[in-house]
């Protein structure tokens, strides 16, 4: 079962996470570890560590700002802010997006399920050069 301590071990992690960080996954996930997010389904602590490790391949700088916590028997659930930067995307400056992990935890307090809700198109979609635009104007004739 999760204590306050193993959520706070997430948190931290993904604060240090980065394209050299991801050798340091089974401190964090069990080997069977399943991820969830917007783009992507994976299982096992391998596979997520490649996924990781292309992904931060080219980011420049990943914050985490974190919000509410919650936890209830193996379970928890963390509100976040991330901003980051990533040169081919919004032409190099600051994105931020908010969203929320939900994980599950094993015995041994590792995350055994970890899914992430975000926006993708706050994340990615709404920075690519052509589609941007598109989308944008989209979201805006719907609000």
């Amino acid at each position: 079962m999760p204590n306050e301590q193993a959520v706070a071990n997430f948190c931290a992690f993904f604060n240090k996470l980065d394209k050299t960080c991801t050798e340091k996954l089974y401190e964090v996930y069990t080997e069977e570890v399943v991820f969830n997010d917007p783009l992507h389904h994976i299982k096992g602590r391998e596979a997520l560590s490649r996924y990781f490790a292309t992904m931060y391949e080219n980011v420049e700088r990943c914050q985490f700002t974190y919000h509410t916590q919650q936890q209830q028997g193996n379970q928890a659930f963390v509100t976040w802010s991330m901003e980051f930067v990533h040169p081919k995307l919004a032409s190099g400056r600051i994105i931020e997006v908010e969203g929320c992990s939900a994980l599950m935890f094993a015995e041994d307090g590792r995350v055994s399920h970890h899914r992430d809700y975000f926006d993708a198109g706050a994340m990615l979609y709404e920075h690519l050069p052509l589609m941007g635009h598109v989308i944008r104007w989209l979201k805006h004739r719907l609000n």
